[in-house]
């Protein structure tokens, strides 16, 4: 079962990535399901565990992230949604990253899905050696 309700699907969204705005894994994870599976482009499924591992490599390599959401769309039980993610690394390296996202909500609220795609490439810059 999924959640239908738009406002409450946009308030996920601004959660969701609001807390990863400001580097808060506690808030990102209290909006996952635990039986949460989070796909990105030339990966596998990982569960929430091995997902957050990705969202807190993330926050801890960046020194600060914006999203510039260029459209969302409300979709049965969930949000499609296109940004380009901002981030500065801590290694002094730039990202402006076109990602297309598509997320579902499940009954209860929580995230149970998500499906990420974006050039996995385009992170190459916070990968590079600290300036």
């Amino acid at each position: 079962m999924s959640i239908t309700d738009s406002d409450a699907i946009v308030d996920v969204a601004d959660q969701l990535f609001g807390a990863i705005t400001n580097g808060d894994i506690a808030a990102v994870t209290a909006l996952w399901d635990d039986d949460v599976v989070v796909w990105k482009v030339a990966d596998r499924e990982r569960d929430k565990e091995r997902a957050l591992r990705v969202i807190e490599w993330f926050i801890g390599t960046t020194t600060d992230r914006r999203y510039e959401v260029l459209e969302r769309h409300v979709i049965d039980g969930g949000f499609m949604q296109q940004h380009i993610l901002h981030a500065t690394g801590r290694n002094g390296g730039l990202i402006a990253m076109r990602v297309c996202i598509v997320v579902k909500v499940g009954g209860n609220g929580l995230i149970t899905r998500i499906d990420e795609y974006f050039d996995p490439a385009e992170i190459a810059p916070l990968l590079e050696p600290t300036t």
